[in-house]
């Protein structure tokens, strides 16, 4: 018994000197330092490759910027040389036009406003106006190679005018304004606000409604100055503000790509 506790004890004692001898040691930190090696090869290859690529990106946005600001100011110079608003533009006011102009900076719309009587009358003008085809006169233009080609198009305005009394019931019209008529694309009757109802009956098609009563509103509209010969003015006017609104913008946008 006793030998071979010995004999066990000896066993154990080689095997602890094998584990700690001087050549496990160099080969076991041999490994270590070659692993920390490569891993630290491999952060340094990965940190240079990112920040290669952040430079790359940095260098590659400062470029487009710098284009964008360049073509920016470009447009701005064509903008003040080709379309400079016209400081001089309510000095053409024709007589007679009985609305305030309400012009708000940065919006799209120009609001025309007064009143008559007992009435509360708004005119919501769009600044973006159209051009529609007129289908008569482009078949007469096609036929005669001497008509001009301008008559075939005519200048639309869009507006809404609401009509309001005290209790604050309006009628609200969608008009198209021509040089030489005032078209009502739809009417209806809005209630004041909070009191909507999503499906009250709005009333028929304006175009289906009896020519006598087509006329009758036609008429309403023009004694409240909603009338063809103001269309020329507002449209001069309209035209003008669209040209500061664009001119602005691309300032606003030029100043946020430059921060």
């Amino acid at each position: 018994m006793s030998l071979f506790r010995r004999a066990s004890s000896s066993l154990a004692t080689l095997a602890f000197r094998a584990v700690r001898s001087p050549a496990s040691l160099r080969n076991g930190a041999v490994s270590a330092e070659r692993l920390i090696l490569r891993t630290q090869q491999l952060s340094r290859g990965s940190v240079f490759s990112f920040s290669r690529f952040s430079t790359e990106s940095a260098v590659a946005k400062t470029t487009a910027d710098e284009n964008l600001v360049s073509v920016l100011e470009s447009e701005i110079e064509c903008a003040v040389k080709e379309e400079a608003p016209d400081e001089n533009v309510m000095e053409d006011v024709p007589e007679g036009f009985p609305f305030e102009i309400i012009d708000t900076p940065g919006e799209r719309t120009l609001l025309l406003q007064r009143k008559f009587e007992d009435e509360t009358i708004q005119v919501e003008v769009d600044s973006c106006a159209t051009y529609d085809d007129d289908e008569e006169e482009e078949e007469q233009a096609e036929a005669n190679d001497d008509e001009d080609e301008e008559s075939s198009v005519k200048l639309r305005i869009p507006m809404v005018v609401s009509v309001a009394k005290g209790d604050g019931v309006c009628l609200e019209f969608g008009v198209s304004a021509y040089a030489d008529e005032i078209v009502i694309d739809s009417l209806c009757i809005k209630q004041p606000q909070g009191s909507e109802n999503e499906l009250a009956y709005e009333g028929p098609d304006f175009d289906d409604l009896d020519e006598n009563l087509q006329k009758a509103f036609h008429r309403f509209l023009e004694i409240r100055g909603i009338k063809p010969s103001f269309t020329g003015f507002l449209a001069d006017y309209v035209a003008n503000k669209d040209s500061r609104e664009y001119l602005q913008w691309l300032k606003d946008v030029k100043s946020f790509v430059e921060k």
